[in-house]
């Protein structure tokens, strides 16, 4: 991420287009991303591996359940989730990648039990319905496009069930307000109403070719008001874990100690990389 900090005017309200500029920046992604090693598609297809090991030690069995992955991107942890026996609606707001999406569903063969719908995450209730889940799975790189933790925070509280999970695994605030090649801190750990604004060609995964559309707008929160706004809306933390691995080579001073799995060089402090929560919406 290549910050140039906040931009010129003061207050969220006044990036009237931001979230048309993180929607023609993830739409330029697409094609990017489905072919890249990172998400390596075909072997995805040919492997069918499932949900993550950690992420059913922590949901149980899922057969028969109702499950929507906010921001889902091109699907492929949603159609995991199908796998499991779960009936999972996808929501992202490229429809780029919910076409992705789609035919990824159609390839596997998951088609009865995958929907993928293309909308705002802020809209997700009015779309698909109030109480109408079982699970609302977040997974890595959701909240920094959204300005309020607050604001999604009532998403997720409205889509659920009583008794119904969320599973959330996400960058750490502390990660993000790292300097891209250093363990300086440099932005902010906290939501604030101004965005950081991201100029950049380059995304997480290898890639063929650079972004065209370059320009993002992200927001950070910490750990206490991601936490704070669930409580807020009546979800009951059941685990909270702080991880020192990531996905992908976040930071150039990263070592991969596992396949995939990326965290601090052996005999230097380790940092917290990611977070997962798991809460129950109290009946």
């Amino acid at each position: 991420m290549t910050t140039t900090g906040p931009g010129p005017d003061a207050g969220a309200g006044r990036y009237v287009d931001h979230r048309a500029a993180n929607r023609a920046n993830w739409d330029d992604r697409v094609p990017v991303h489905l072919a890249s090693r990172f998400y390596d598609v075909e072997g995805w297809l040919d492997g069918r591996p499932g949900p993550r090991a950690r992420e059913v030690r922590a949901l149980g069995g899922v057969a028969g359940l109702d499950l929507v992955h906010l921001q889902c991107h091109i699907g492929l942890d949603t159609l995991a989730w199908a796998d499991a026996g779960a009936r999972v609606t996808g929501l992202d707001f490229s429809a780029p990648a919910v076409a992705a999406a789609r035919d990824l569903a159609r390839r596997a063969g998951l088609e009865a039990r995958a929907t993928f719908v293309t909308a705002d995450v802020h809209d997700a209730v009015a779309v698909l319905g109030a109480g109408r889940f079982d699970i609302v799975y977040v997974s890595l790189g959701a909240l920094c496009w959204l300005p309020s933790v607050d604001r999604w925070a009532d998403q997720v509280a409205g889509l659920l069930r009583p008794g119904g999970r969320l599973h959330l695994h996400d960058v750490h605030p502390l990660a993000w307000a790292l300097a891209d090649d250093s363990r300086t801190v440099e932005h902010t750990y906290f939501e604030e109403p101004d965005p950081f604004v991201a100029d950049s060609p380059a995304t997480y995964t290898d890639a063929v070719r650079p972004l065209i559309h370059t320009r993002s707008f992200e927001w950070n929160h910490g750990l206490g008001e991601v936490v704070g706004a669930l409580l807020d809306r009546g979800l009951r933390i059941d685990s909270l874990v702080e991880h020192d691995w990531t996905v992908h080579q976040r930071f150039p001073w990263l070592v991969e100690a596992a396949p995939g799995e990326w965290t601090s060089p052996p005999g230097t402090p380790r940092l917290p990389l990611t977070f997962t929560v798991v809460a129950t919406l109290v009946p």
